[in-house]
């Protein structure tokens, strides 16, 4: 049989209709079909190979660590360098408290681990979630996604949760002393790319503080460079209690975590002990991978250069149908006004050899979300093509 034929036959389905892109292999900035066609991937596979595909760096840590030693036991038990070496790094390059670190295999077991964590430490059991925001799909993380229309079909979900809209200052006055903890993304993502307006995280970061609430933010998706800043909460002046990473974590790699203080975070230790456990969590393999990809983005200027590349996006982006083009450095949205526009571009741009995609929440938006190693002249060519698109509606 065809690997399409297998693919229809044997993968469980997510959509009535997959793209069905057949990869072959993939290199730097490009995907490749089995006849060799290259594909520039403008979406990272959704934030994820920020250093592009297969960086050296990050292969060679991943062959080196192959060398030695892959899963061992249970995550949290023997002593890895992989894992004590990246949590160290990590930790060097967040501000205080955030030192202790949770290793997990997504976004979305980072996203039940800080809930857990959040619940245990305040002995509290609400969550106060944004509407439109992503956190994940399994069942925790998906009760916090507002609106049901992607979770209605499987409730009831967790209890206890409350929603409220991105920035809005006077909402924040739900947020109480039954509160546990407030998630959050610190830029709203799948919403099609909406940034904090003002001084709005501050205010959340004091309510959250007055009220004995945890701030937890969400930057499974902006971490790593993706805004011009190696972690997006920098650029506004506050630090969270818990912060989510994953996505452009591993290299390309399933990784993801949940940082916070040692004080916060050694109550899963004890009363019970076992408070959370992975098996997988904190693969030797991903680690290695995980920290080339951090010191790559250390020691390149990629993510120094992020906010000229957005600047020139939005240069190039001009055409009568783009109704507005929203952007947190190299994630961007280009609002069409309709799905149907969204999903002619899309395919347009794939037909020519240009991938790229949508938002959950919001449809008439198409998604930018390149490897932070994109040229200039990549740049070009691809607004070339998505402004083809737009001619050809």
């Amino acid at each position: 049989m065809h690997p399409r034929q297998l693919f229809l036959q044997h993968l469980a389905p997510t959509s009535p209709n997959p793209l069905m892109l057949e990869i072959d292999r993939a290199e730097g900035m490009y995907l490749y079909d089995p006849a060799g066609k290259p594909y520039l991937d403008l979406i990272a596979g959704i934030s994820v190979s920020n250093l592009g595909h297969r960086h050296p760096r990050v292969l060679a840590a991943i062959q080196g660590q192959l060398d030695r030693y892959m899963h061992t036991l249970v995550y949290g038990e023997y002593v890895l360098d992989p894992q004590v070496q990246l949590a160290r790094l990590l930790a060097e390059q967040l501000p205080a408290p955030l030192e202790s670190v949770y290793f997990v295999n997504s976004g979305t077991e980072a996203t039940e681990g800080a809930m857990k964590l959040a619940k245990r430490y305040t002995g509290r059991a609400e969550i106060v979630a944004c509407k439109r925001a992503y956190h994940g799909s399994t069942q925790g993380a998906a009760s916090l996604m507002w609106p049901k229309d992607f979770t209605q079909a499987y409730h009831p979900l967790l209890p206890g949760i409350r929603h409220i809209e991105f920035n809005c200052a006077w909402c924040l006055e739900q947020i109480t002393e039954n509160t546990a903890a407030v998630i959050v993304e610190t830029v709203q993502a799948e919403w099609g790319v909406r940034k904090p307006i003002g001084n709005y995280l501050q205010k959340l970061r004091e309510r959250c503080t007055a009220v004995g609430a945890l701030l937890i933010l969400d930057e499974i998706q902006v971490g790593f460079g993706r805004t011009g800043s190696l972690f997006a909460f920098e650029q506004y002046g506050i630090v969270p209690d818990v912060l989510l990473l994953a996505k452009a974590m591993g290299g390309g790699m399933p990784m993801g975590a949940f940082v916070a203080s040692r004080e916060i975070m050694q109550v899963l230790s004890e009363n019970p002990i076992l408070g959370h456990i992975t098996t997988f969590g904190g693969h030797p393999v991903c680690c290695a991978a995980a920290l080339a990809n951090l010191q790559t983005l250390l020691d390149t200027p990629y993510v120094a250069e992020v906010k000229a590349k957005e600047a020139l996006f939005h240069k190039l982006l001009q055409h009568p149908k783009i109704l507005e083009v929203r952007s947190a450095g190299l994630l961007m949205a280009v609002d069409l006004g309709s799905f149907d526009a969204v999903m002619k571009v899309i395919h347009y741009c794939l037909e020519q050899g240009l991938i790229s995609d949508w938002f959950l929440f919001n449809a008439e938006s198409m998604r930018i979300a390149p490897p932070l190693i994109i040229s200039e002249q990549e740049i070009e060519w691809a607004c070339g093509v998505i402004l083809a698109g737009l001619d050809a509606l």
